[in-house]
């Protein structure tokens, strides 16, 4: 059995490698896209972006969960990487026979160039490589090696921005996207094989299967339910509200969740193979559960606060940004409902690394549900409230995924992380005092959120004896 010690240098390793890829991968499309913006002309980005949404649904049914079994199982066996790699293929050729046959209905039906159709088929064959990724990533992350996934990501980000650059500048506007994904796939296959050998094998146990398929099966119908749950509900917005509305519900969603992109989606992956690799120790499952809502509501809780107190004044200063003024309300609701469904994360991490996947379908049943019947609803009702309002209705249910998961494993739930949010609330009471006394612009805005940093500083060293540079210490520790 591997050292507390090694797993958790592992653990933090990983995740701190995911939030770089997070801000390099974000920095990079930035710049790239300011330099193809003026390269390139919007339709063509149009048919890229529709081209890959197609190829984005394929992926709902190129794996039905086998890889996540295979993360967490806690022992897995030639026959079982077999068989998953087997029946993934199978999966995804056949997709993409399909697919292929569909060429020439997809060109009609969006009126595509005949450089679209090559587009179309690189990302086909992008799909496939793809594919081919995935067995490796999982022995990758079964050892919490996310840094090496990540290294391989970041390579493959530079290969496509610089190669779309460099064909755009040539003169090869649609065709840019099509070298560049196919340029991008071959890096990305070549990279995950150096750093994670394996020869693929072909070959089906039932046993093995259906042992795999009890996990999976549940696990990738979670992954389509958010389908319905997250994107068409926004083809609904778009149609009852209209797309200025749905302009203003989408900024301010964005904006509010941004924290919990950053960091809980990145911690979320790490955690889903660290709790599988430790998933017969309730007692470490406990301790880690303790971490995981004291780290999280230590950095979530000040930032959600923050982010809602800054965002007025930051429209305020910068240049025509406040068209989005209407949109605030919106977010702060959005703001409020971000923190309390980040308490549901963990334990829905929790019980899949537990092999309870079925728990977690039947909670996402009910959202999928709540928010389809709450939004029609509502939103006949409060107009453009009633989405955000409904994600807030669904945000406090994160009570009752803890109160499951207490039947489980025995934790605390107030004691990690009430300290932090009293020291984030009471920032916030300062926060508002200051701004209330001060002329808003680009200095004194820097100002207000320097003095929200070292005042949750201080709020947390007197009223709670916590001192935040001791906590860092100890969460890079390796002991």
């Amino acid at each position: 059995m591997e050292q507390v010690g090694e797993l958790k240098k592992r653990t933090v390793i990983s995740t701190f490698s995911l939030f770089f890829q997070s801000g390099f991968s974000a920095a990079l499309g930035l710049v790239a896209n300011l330099v193809l913006t003026i390269l390139l002309s919007p339709s063509i980005f149009g048919i890229y972006i529709t081209i890959l949404s197609m190829i984005s649904i394929l992926n709902y049914f190129s794996d039905i969960g086998l890889a996540a079994s295979l993360i967490q199982k806690k022992e897995i066996t030639d026959e079982d990487v077999k068989t998953t790699f087997t029946v993934q293929q199978f999966l995804i050729l056949t997709l993409i026979f399909i697919a292929f046959l569909l060429t020439s209905s997809i060109i009609k039906f969006y009126a595509l160039p005949s450089e679209g159709k090559f587009l179309y088929w690189s990302l086909l064959l992008s799909f496939f490589l793809s594919s081919l990724k995935t067995i490796p990533s999982v022995f990758l992350e079964r050892k919490i090696q996310f840094q090496k996934i990540v290294l391989v990501q970041v390579c493959e980000n530079i290969t496509f921005y610089l190669s779309v650059i460099i064909f755009a500048v040539l003169g090869f506007k649609l065709t840019s996207f099509t070298y560049a994904v196919l340029f991008r796939s071959i890096i990305g296959v070549i990279l995950i094989y150096l750093f994670s050998r394996w020869m693929p094998k072909i070959g089906i146990v039932w046993k093995n299967l259906r042992e795999l398929l009890h996990f999976g099966l549940p696990f990738q119908a979670s992954s389509f339910l958010a389908l319905f749950k997250d994107d068409l509900i926004t083809l609904y917005l778009g149609k009852v509200l209209g797309f200025e509305i749905l302009g203003y519900i989408g900024w301010a969603k964005k904006w509010a969740e941004a924290p919990i992109r950053i960091i809980m989606d990145n911690l979320s992956r790490v955690l889903f193979p660290v709790m599988a690799r430790i998933q017969h120790d309730k007692d470490k499952i406990s301790k880690l559960v303790d971490k995981i809502l004291y780290y999280q509501s230590m950095i979530l809780a000040p930032s959600v606060v923050g982010l809602a107190l800054v965002m007025s004044p930051l429209i305020s200063v910068i240049p025509k940004y406040g068209k989005w003024q209407p949109a605030l309300p919106l977010f702060y609701l959005f703001c409020l409902a971000s923190l309390f469904s980040s308490y549901s994360s963990p334990f829905i991490n929790l019980f899949n690394a537990l092999g309870k996947v079925k728990i977690s379908f039947i909670f996402m049943v009910i959202w999928t549900t709540m928010v389809w019947i709450l939004t029609t609803i509502l939103t006949r009702f409060f107009h453009a409230y009633g989405f955000p309002i409904t994600q807030l209705i669904l945000s406090s249910t994160f009570l009752f995924v803890v109160w499951q998961a207490k039947k489980i494993i025995r934790f605390s739930f107030i004691k990690p992380i009430y300290k932090p949010l009293l020291a984030s609330l009471f920032m916030g009471i300062i926060l508002v005092l200051l701004e209330s006394f001060i002329h808003i612009s680009f200095m004194t805005l820097g100002i207000i959120v320097l003095t929200g940093f070292f005042t949750y500083f201080i709020l947390l060293l007197l009223l709670f004896k916590i001192n935040l540079i001791t906590e860092i210490r100890s969460l890079l520790s390796y002991e």
